[in-house]
């Protein structure tokens, strides 16, 4: 039976090469999607195909790519390796588009997931064109049941002047019930207090709206989500959530967090995964999050009882977990929220709330300064995503990493960071299978203490101690937080000549 029940709707279904032929070159493009979940399947092929089709011909057809935050192959990377993208934003983690930004052939505006709906709505990112949304259901009436994701689709429902709607039916009908869109999103200065006072309150409607005179398109799909999987679980993994457990039970002794804490936050990666499996192991009772995504070990801990519910913009799953979350949907009705993620990434939300962020790195510096997005301070990985939304307003903020790379050829623990995303002013606690550092509280160089001696790993650490006494003694009159320039980004320049730190 059709997903698609509106009469209007239904009288516009094409194929996704005819619903391509309302994108044209030089328009802007807003897709769906949120890590690999509620993307459009079908027609970014279709585009790619017609922006290779033009090039072949020596003709110019390239596009404006906004989403949610990262997508897949299907989207990213086929568009990417047509030359089809001129711009892109907020977020990104294809390999394919990453080669293309970083080769300068693609613009990227890497910018905090709670800002990209609101500053399309401001109009600094200039008129959209079109959207391509992806959907579970289209029901008579003709709102939208969203699928596994929301992100940024309900701004560009309304934003868009043409709007081509995917309907997969990979996603389970039950989805139907399962989203909290909000559409109390006013500008300056009208703008209200967001009442959310709870993880799991509503505050808006469980469907997408769009106006049926603006849908050009609507195509038929079944097809999965990308699901990469995840890796289990190694001792490093399993290290650094042994010492996040265990500073969050010294928390609660000292009186600074209730028994059930206070709603989590976890980036997307394994190390993040390995946390949520060890507090499903702890004697940890009626949890809740307040999150981006939702991977394999949140779900997990659902399951286990120990997470009461969850409110998140969009799912992250294996291809093993997506399918056996689609099978059993309807046990988790009530238990799980999918948002916006204007909402999802509040700042007004987070501070409210009080989360407790749990994101990961690519390097610190010895004063608390975190790289979350750069390699050697020019080439970028993925993107700031929503590090920035919930560590500069959480209740507690953790960054985790691996103390070392590639075979111990990179420190995680430098002592510059070659790029800063979070300036040792929102940085509270950082965790290395070596250990954890408590900077609350701290000037610049206890903290840098307390850094090299409980998270650098010991190849490293008398190195980085020689630093900081030379950069102490070099500074008479600048001790407050001291540097060496010649020798600060040193580190990195041995890296690009030698391949060793």
């Amino acid at each position: 039976m059709s997903r698609i029940t509106c009469p209007e709707l239904s009288t516009k279904i094409v194929t996704a090469d005819v619903a391509a032929r309302h994108i044209d070159n030089g328009q802007r493009v807003a897709m769906s999607g949120f890590t690999g979940s509620g993307y459009p399947k079908a027609v970014p092929g279709a585009v790619a195909a017609r922006a290779q089709a033009a090039h072949d011909k020596g003709e110019v057809f390239r596009i404006e790519l906004w989403t949610g935050a990262s997508t897949a192959p299907e989207l990213d990377g086929v568009l990417a390796e047509a030359n089809a993208v001129s711009k892109r934003l907020p977020f990104q983690s294809d390999p394919a588009m990453r080669s293309s930004i970083n080769a300068g052939d693609t613009a990227y505006v890497d910018t905090h997931l709670s800002h990209a709906a609101q500053q399309a709505w401001f109009g600094f990112y200039g008129n959209l064109d079109v959207a391509v949304v992806e959907v579970a259901a289209i029901l008579p009436n003709g709102l939208l049941v969203p699928g596994s994701s929301v992100g940024n689709s309900k701004t560009w429902l309304d934003l868009a002047d043409k709007v081509i709607l995917e309907v997969n039916d990979w996603h389970p009908r039950g989805y139907e019930g399962f989203h909290d869109v909000y559409y109390g999103t006013r500008r300056p200065p009208e703008r209200l207090p967001i009442q959310l006072l709870e993880p799991m309150q509503r505050i808006g409607d469980p469907y997408l709206r769009v106006d049926p005179s603006k849908v050009v398109a609507v195509v038929e799909t079944n097809a999965p989500d990308r699901n990469l999987p995840f890796k289990p679980a190694d001792e490093d993994s399993k290290a650094i959530a042994s010492h996040l457990v265990d500073f969050l039970r010294h928390e609660i002794a000292a009186d600074r967090l209730p028994p059930e804490l206070l709603p989590l936050q976890s980036g997307v990666g394994n190390v993040a995964n390995a946390v949520m499996g060890n507090l499903a192991d702890s004697e940890f009772e009626g949890l809740t999050a307040y999150t981006e995504v939702i991977q394999d070990g949140m779900l997990d801990l659902i399951d286990s009882g120990k997470l009461a519910s969850v409110s998140a913009t969009a799912f992250s799953l294996s291809a093993e977990r997506a399918a056996d979350f689609n099978d059993r949907i309807e046990s988790y009705k009530g238990r799980i929220l999918l948002r916006t993620q204007e909402m999802s990434n509040h700042p007004e939300a987070i501070r409210r709330l009080g989360v407790i962020a749990i994101n990961g790195m690519v390097e610190a510096d010895i004063y608390g300064n975190v790289n979350s997005t750069h390699v050697s301070g020019s080439s970028i990985i993925n993107g700031i995503g929503g590090s920035g939304d919930f560590a500069r307003n959480a209740y507690l903020n953790f960054f985790v990493s691996n103390s070392q790379a590639k075979a111990g050829a990179i420190s995680a623990i430098v002592p510059f960071a070659s790029h800063i995303d979070h300036t040792e002013h929102d940085t509270q606690i950082l965790v290395t299978e070596q250990g954890l550092a408590d900077l609350r509280g701290l000037p610049p160089v206890a903290r840098a203490r307390k850094i090299i001696d409980n998270c650098a790993h010991p190849d490293y650490r008398d190195r980085l101690n020689d630093y900081l006494e030379r950069a102490i003694a070099a500074n008479p009159t600048g001790r407050h937080t001291p540097h060496i320039l010649a020798e600060a980004l040193s580190w990195h320049e041995n890296f690009q000549t030698t391949g060793h730190m």
